[in-house]
């Protein structure tokens, strides 16, 4: 009877845990968790108290011991969780495997949180906003962990010297966080230890400790960017398991010690951006499962030994911006598995192995800016793999190979400033997946094939400066995605063809001097996008077309030195351009009036019946009998009426310079000019320039001109209002030669500064497309796809982190902004260097009540640039609602998430890599400034987030820098 009795109870206590009402231990606990959490998302919708078992929950996973099923591991990465640790996740006694990573989780991670996770070996905290001290108590606290990642937080402090104490550790990571000290050399200690991450973190300048080489079952090594100085310690080669070592952006110093052959299982060696000196060991050879070895932007020197190539895996070989001399090796034709070479901005001469490509799967060849000479190899693209081929600025020579034109799978060919000569194969203008297409500066000859309709997805053909002939053919209306044709400096001759005005596209269109003829297009207003047109120094004839004006991006207009006739089109005035010219061709009737200004002075040289008023067109009747006296007073009145018109001119000119009071005075000889560069222009000759006229933006330090020069050189004149006073002309005289000695390529060189009493200017580098902030919020924004805005991002980051970094002593920028970030020809960054505070939305909040900048303020307003490249919002939103972007994408990001702040002109396809950039800014912008990472981390960052497939191995994401010098 009593057997019965039980029976029921069981059955009653299963019916009861089967109808939800006898939820486990564990899953209470988890539901408890939940509460610390904020989840924007609902991503935990379906833990339900209803539920009998928490095991079929997001995340959870459960193992089934003797009675019920316990929560085993718990996997809630990604889900856009926010609040703080959840303690009450430590009360699962089974847990032995916690991933919370890619979150927004902050606040300390505090020792009694983690009471009573003794039993895990797994804990992934990265990716979210954790700060403070790094717990001593870990080790005591997770006497069995195994792997403990708590890589890109902003945890500070040295890491603790308990660390040392853990037992049974296999995997550490602290990427890309905020902390100091020294190496840690007590890690040594930790005997099972197979992998060591610490890059992207700016412990104090000290070298490498030796006894790392202690770690006997060491695979990974990655301490990029750790502030390392001195030698690599030869001890290293005794880590004969060791796979991938990574000791790139430090200051290692020396040569590599010829020990590293003993790293008999090397997979991957990355030791750029370093201070590296001599020769590349050549018992490297002896190194056969070498997978992959990069030791790119250091400062080594000498030749490349020709049996460091006898590595059979050799994978990716990147040497680039070095100071290398000596030959290609012969030897590396021989890889049978190379996929990616780089070796440009060298000092390397001679030819390439005959071999190179061949054999091998070969997708990335840069060599450029090196002495290289000879044939390009016949067999570069054998593998069937080459994607971009770029041997720009080099003294190769001969003809394209033959085969070249079979390399379907080309997508970037940069082959400009070389000797190359012959006719370009027909297949080679074709190539269906070409991009870019660049042979200028070259001696190609023949002509265009009509075969290049092939070509569908060309964006950008660059043929200049050769010796090429014959017509255009029609077939070039096929490139539906043409964007820019270059064939200045040719012999191309007969007419334009119809069917270029099927080139919706179109935003570049140079063929100034050759031997076009015929009219030129009326019917233009297929062009949208064309923003410069240079058919100067031809033999056009007709008319100019008046459609020109109706371009609504147009800028740049360049028709002189042909035959053109007739008059000039009102509708010209339409266009706001930089450049203008229409000398030297057969114009007549009256000059439009908007083109009767100092800026045009110089457009309509060269053409002698062109007039200024309407009466100095007119000619006498049909009647002879008094024409003579009708000549005569014609001469006299048209005399007369331009002595008034001058005059007059002259007085409304005086008046509305009076009205605009202009204070710069340019005409006075006594400006100071001081260069940091050799110049060839006089200080009056620019400020003669300084008109409103030519005035290109406006800002709040001043105004900012266009100066063209007469050798055609343009340049920028930046006015800054400055306190006047000597002290301050001092201050500014100081502070502008500093700026002067900057070099680096995203930052814009400042040619001189001029000063004149309490009147001051800079001179910069002319930059085409203007600054990235009047583009990303005009109508032409829609030239800034992803792509192009990430390469800006990424630029700008780059040069900033020189400032912040490189130079000594460090330079505060103190005004970074998108209206500062200029853009060349190519749309690359280069920062405007400023004299003045930051501008109101860039300004970080700690200024308000410490009135001080230093680099965290820079890259608090970096920050916000991101969020204006992702949002494509304004900095400062001059519409009703939110004026902080900071402010206002956080807001949208936690009530309605990230996909309500991207901006809807970008293509989704770059959805996730938007969604890393965009993590990027929040960061850069977190409101204390010790949780902002430095800008040499910001770099590393943005590059994990590029929009192209990578070559290099999951876990080298951080250090993919993206291609390359020729972009």
């Amino acid at each position: 009877m009593s057997s019965l009795f039980l029976l029921l109870l069981l059955l009653l206590v299963s019916g009861l845990f089967r109808c939800g009402l006898g939820l486990t231990d564990d899953g209470h606990r988890l539901l408890e968790a939940k509460a610390y959490l904020y989840d924007p998302d609902d991503a935990l919708a379906d833990w339900s108290p209803s539920d009998a078992t928490p095991c079929n929950w997001t995340g959870v996973s459960c193992e089934a011991p003797p009675q019920f099923p316990a929560v085993a591991a718990l996997d809630l990465s990604g889900l856009g969780l926010s609040g703080t640790f959840p303690p009450p996740l430590c009360r699962l006694p089974r847990l032995h495997s916690l991933s919370l990573a890619s979150n927004s989780l902050n606040s300390s991670l505090l020792p009694d949180a983690l009471l009573g996770c003794s039993s895990l070996t797994r804990l992934d905290l990265s990716q979210n906003y954790f700060t403070g001290y790094v717990p001593a108590d870990l080790p005591s606290l997770l006497p069995y962990l195994e792997h403990l990642d708590l890589s890109v937080n902003n945890f500070s402090g040295q890491l603790p010297h308990s660390f040392s104490q853990f037992s049974s550790l296999r995997s550490l990571a602290v990427v890309g966080n905020l902390l100091s000290g020294p190496i840690p050399a007590f890690l040594s200690n930790l005997s099972s230890l197979g992998e060591l991450n610490l890059s992207y973190n700016p412990f104090d300048p000290s070298p490498l400790p030796p006894s790392l080489a202690n770690l006997t079952s060491l695979r990974v090594l990655w301490l990029a960017s750790c502030n390392i100085l001195g030698r690599i310690p030869p001890e290293l080669g005794r880590l004969s398991y060791l796979t991938d070592l990574d000791l790139s952006y430090n200051s290692l110093s020396g040569m590599i010690p010829d020990s590293l052959a003993g790293l008999s299982s090397i997979v991957q060696i990355e030791l750029y951006s370093n201070e590296l000196t001599g020769f590349l060991p050549g018992s490297l050879s002896n190194l056969t499962e070498l997978l992959f070895f990069d030791a790119s932007t250091n400062h080594l020197s000498g030749k490349i030994p020709e049996d460091v190539f006898l590595a059979p895996e050799l994978k990716s070989f990147n040497l680039y911006e070095n100071n290398l001399t000596g030959a290609v090796p012969s030897t590396l034709g021989g890889c049978r598995n190379l996929a990616e070479l780089r070796l440009f901005s060298n000092r390397l001469v001679g030819p390439l192995p005959d071999e190179l490509g061949k054999n091998s799967p070969l997708s990335f060849v840069d060599l450029s800016d090196n002495l290289l000479s000879g044939e390009i190899p016949a067999g570069i693209c054998d593998g069937g793999a080459l994607e971009q081929l770029l041997l720009l600025d080099n003294f190769f020579t001969g003809p394209l190979p033959e085969r070249l034109g079979q390399c379907s799978t080309l997508t970037r060919v940069r082959l400009s400033k070389n000797r190359l000569s012959g006719e370009i194969p027909p297949s080679f203008w074709g190539l269906p997946q070409v991009l870019l297409l660049d042979l200028t500066e070259n001696s190609f000859t023949g002509g265009i094939s009509p075969s290049i309709s092939g070509a569908a997805n060309l964006s950008k053909l660059m043929i200049s400066d050769n010796q090429f002939d014959g017509r255009i053919p029609d077939e070039m209306g096929a490139l539906s995605n043409l964007y820019g044709l270059s064939a200045a400096n040719n012999q191309l001759t007969g007419s334009l063809p119809a069917t270029l005005l099927n080139l919706a596209e179109l935003g570049q269109l140079d063929l100034h001097s050759n031997s076009l003829s015929g009219d030129i297009p009326t019917d233009v207003g297929s062009w949208k996008n064309l923003i410069e047109l240079n058919l100067a120094d031809n033999e056009f004839t007709g008319s100019i077309p008046a459609a020109l004006g109706d371009l609504p991006v147009l800028n740049y207009v360049d028709l002189s030195d042909n035959k053109l006739t007739g008059e000039i089109p009102n509708e010209l005035q339409n266009l706001k351009t930089n450049r203008l010219n229409l000398s030297n061709n057969q114009l007549s009737g009256t000059l439009p009036p908007f083109f009767a200004t100092q800026m045009y002075k110089d457009s309509f040289l060269g053409n002698p019946a062109l007039c200024v008023s309407e009466s100095c067109g007119r000619r006498g009747g049909s009647s002879t009998h008094h024409g003579s006296g009708r000549w005569l007073r014609s001469i006299f009145v048209l005399f007369s009426m331009s002595i008034l018109a001058a005059a007059a001119w002259c007085y409304w000119k005086r008046q509305k310079e009076k009205q605009k009071k202009v204070k710069l005075d340019t005409k006075k000889p006594n400006w100071k000019l001081t260069p940091f560069h050799k110049l060839n222009f006089s200080e009056q000759e620019m400020l003669n320039c300084l008109n409103e006229d030519n005035v290109i933006g406006a800002g709040d330090s001043g105004k900012v001109y266009r100066a063209t020069l007469s050798g055609g050189q343009a340049v920028a004149v930046k006015q800054v209002q400055e306190s006047s006073g000597v002290d301050h002309r001092n201050r500014f005289e100081e502070e502008a030669a500093a700026l002067g000695k900057i070099m680096h390529k995203n930052i814009a060189k400042l040619w001189c500064c001029c000063i004149h009493n309490d009147s001051k200017l800079l001179v910069y580098e002319y930059m085409p497309n203007g600054n990235l902030g009047d583009l990303l919020h005009s109508s032409n924004s829609r030239l800034l796809d992803w792509p192009a805005r990430y390469k800006i991002a990424v630029g700008a980051a780059a040069g900033l982190s020189y400032l912040h970094h490189d130079c000594v002593p460090p330079i505060i920028h103190r005004d970074v902004k998108s209206n500062n970030i200029l853009l060349d020809e190519e749309f690359e960054a280069k920062i405007a260097m400023s004299i003045s505070a930051s501008s109101g939305g860039y300004i970080a909040p700690e200024y308000a009540y410490t009135r001080h900048v230093n680099e965290k303020s820079d890259v608090y307003s970096f920050g916000v640039v991101i969020l204006e490249l992702v949002t494509g919002r304004r900095g400062v939103d001059p519409e009703p609602g939110e004026k902080d972007l900071v402010k206002w994408t956080c807001n949208v990001t936690s009530r309605k998430g990230v996909d309500h702040v991207l901006d809807p002109k970008l293509d989704l396809c770059f959805q996730e890599e938007i969604r890393k950039v965009l993590n990027v800014g929040l960061l850069c912008t977190s409101y204390l400034p010790i949780n902002r990472p430095p800008m040499r981390r910001v770099v590393n960052m943005l590059l994990e987030a590029a929009p192209q497939r990578r070559l290099k191995p999951a876990n080298t994401s951080y250090k993919a820098f993206i291609a390359t010098s020729a972009i």
